[in-house]
């Protein structure tokens, strides 16, 4: 049973920096690739940043590029997200999201793809 479990997210303030983690279990990392995702209030959820478990490939949209960076413990199997300089417009709830492994990451880090989703938790930009 895969279970996705996110951690991390609190109120910061604009220039502020939070790191997300997300603990992986009931998979092995050759069944999906990894991505995080949020949901702001009153708009569709959106891709922030997938990795690929075949061959490290990253992902970033527009609105988080040079402001995150994704990355993997594999020990810990554990994925985190890293955001520098948060705007009050990445208020949201961040997702943990597993995609099916035959995906290219580059083209299908989409909402539509994700095959489990954890829970999230929130991410607060606010002064």
């Amino acid at each position: 049973q895969v279970q996705l479990v996110e951690s991390g997210g609190a109120l910061v303030q604009p220039g502020g920096s939070l790191r997300l983690s997300c603990a992986a279990s009931g998979f092995t990392w050759t069944d999906y690739h990894i991505g995080w995702f949020r949901q702001a209030p009153g708009r569709e959820r959106e891709s922030v940043s997938c990795l690929s478990s075949a061959d490290g490939d990253t992902y970033y949209a527009d609105t988080m590029k040079n402001r995150s960076t994704i990355s993997r413990d594999s020990a810990k199997n554990t994925v985190y997200l890293q955001m520098n300089g948060l705007k009050p417009e990445d208020t949201a709830v961040y997702y943990c999201a597993a995609l099916p492994i035959y995906l290219t990451i580059q083209v299908l880090c989409i909402p539509e793809t994700v095959d489990h989703w954890g829970k999230g938790t929130l991410v607060t930009v606010s002064s």
